[in-house]
């Protein structure tokens, strides 16, 4: 089936999540490499994962956000989500790789991408970010994008106070 793309990279397109994805959200959040640093037992149930969509549908049909099905171009292969929802007045960035596209630079084109979003469509202001105290990769890609240390958070589904970071709005530098 042909995927609809609300926005592209170079090499990924960002779909919408739709009912018709609980076989693209079990390859995904049943994948306890994906999830081991987004849940305290580090694995999702089928109602968990069903759950996690319908979560992700609502926040398109009520916020115009979610963490967007991503799939990478060239072969069209479902690669994971990012996206955003809903953080206090703000939005948190979020992003959850499958294995065998992690290290190759897709969560870093996927985040500039969603932030670009963030900032000229919805004109946010600036942006949240969290990351497992664990999970260092996702430490070093924020840091890479630019999101600095605020404090650390509490995150029920763990039960673990994360890393939390903030991305203000920089306007452009005006043309010489």
């Amino acid at each position: 089936m042909k995927r609809h793309y609300l926005m592209k990279t170079e090499r990924i397109g960002f779909s919408i999540w739709q009912e018709s994805d609980l076989l693209l959200a079990k390859i995904l959040w049943s994948n306890p490499q994906v999830t081991k640093y987004i849940y305290a037992h580090g694995i999702m149930n089928e109602n968990d994962i069903e759950n996690r969509l319908h979560t992700e549908i609502e926040n398109e049909r009520n916020d115009h956000v979610q963490y967007w099905p991503i799939f990478e171009l060239s072969t069209e292969q479902f690669m994971g989500c990012c996206g955003l929802r809903k953080h206090d007045s703000y939005y948190e960035i979020g992003f959850h790789l499958l294995p065998q596209f992690w290290h190759q630079g897709f969560a870093f084109e996927a985040a500039n991408a969603v932030i670009n979003y963030a900032f000229s469509t919805l004109k946010t202001k600036a942006l949240f970010a969290g990351h497992h105290p664990d999970n260092n990769a996702s430490q070093r890609l924020l840091k890479k994008l630019h999101f600095e240390y605020i404090k650390d958070e509490y995150y029920q589904p763990t039960g673990l106070y994360h890393p939390s970071y903030c991305l203000l709005y920089t306007s452009p530098s005006p043309r010489d």
